[in-house]
């Protein structure tokens, strides 16, 4: 676990928690991708115990709360994310419990307790991918389930030139880097999709799916303000990348 690199992002956390208010929150996984009420990938999660990494201002466990689930957990790296979340919970039906804590640390959470722990747009944040499986396997009841998204790998190592990609960074080179849509200094992982799969796979988890898909707007007025995750970009090339799976 990288203590200054973990400094760093929480402090750029904190500074952009408002920017990021209710942003990439269930039903959404992704921009661009294609939303739960069509995929249906959590099922019933009524009187479920839930539990996210990442959970920013709360709105994903809003959702849940939403869908009848019976307790509610988060986990953020941020206090000022966390005070958000706090705030759209504060009616929430179910139990709420939230967490100051990086992912890759197991901050004294319940073993064996949960049905399904989630991240939403938030697991290329961890600075030790393996460390973070081995907690949520930990977390997970047996058959228990673990979803999560993150921007398809492949999407910044390709920039948008005459409509045309053109490949600017290796695809093979993995590690942490300083993503140059993120306004503010703050360090994410690059992970290729093997490397996911893999370390799902030696953790014992089952791979149930795995989805690149795109949903693009009918009118591309709509994204004509993402300057990132472009709608022409987005025609050519996944900008999310959904995996389910379950503790075996």
């Amino acid at each position: 676990m990288n203590t200054d690199t973990l400094t760093l992002n929480k402090t750029s956390w904190d500074a952009a928690a408002e920017r990021f208010f209710g942003r990439t929150s269930l039903p959404e996984f992704g921009p661009h991708a294609p939303r739960e009420d069509e995929l249906h990938l959590f099922g019933d999660v009524t009187s479920c115990k839930v539990l996210e990494l990442g959970c920013g201002s709360g709105h994903s466990l809003l959702y849940m709360d939403q869908q009848g689930a019976g307790e509610l957990w988060g986990v953020d790296l941020s206090p000022k994310q966390l005070e958000a979340a706090a705030k759209v919970l504060a009616s929430s039906s179910s139990s709420v419990t939230l967490i100051e804590s990086p992912m890759e640390q197991d901050p004294g959470l319940p073993h064996n307790y949960y049905d399904i722990v989630y991240s939403i747009f938030a697991l290329g944040w961890t600075t030790n991918l393996q460390q973070t499986f081995t907690n949520v396997h930990t977390y997970l009841k047996q058959g228990g389930l673990f979803i999560f998204s993150w921007e398809h790998p492949l999407y910044n190592r390709a920039r948008l030139s005459d409509d045309q990609l053109v490949i600017h960074k290796s695809y093979h080179e993995e590690g942490p880097y300083d993503h140059e849509a993120w306004q503010l200094p703050a360090i994410m992982q690059q992970v290729k999709l093997s490397t996911y799969l893999n370390a799902l796979i030696h953790q014992g988890f089952k791979i149930d799916y795995v989805i690149e898909d795109v949903r693009l707007p009918e009118d591309p007025l709509e994204w004509q303000a993402n300057r990132w995750y472009s709608y022409d970009k987005a025609k050519l090339l996944p900008t999310t990348l959904i995996i389910k799976c379950q503790k075996i």
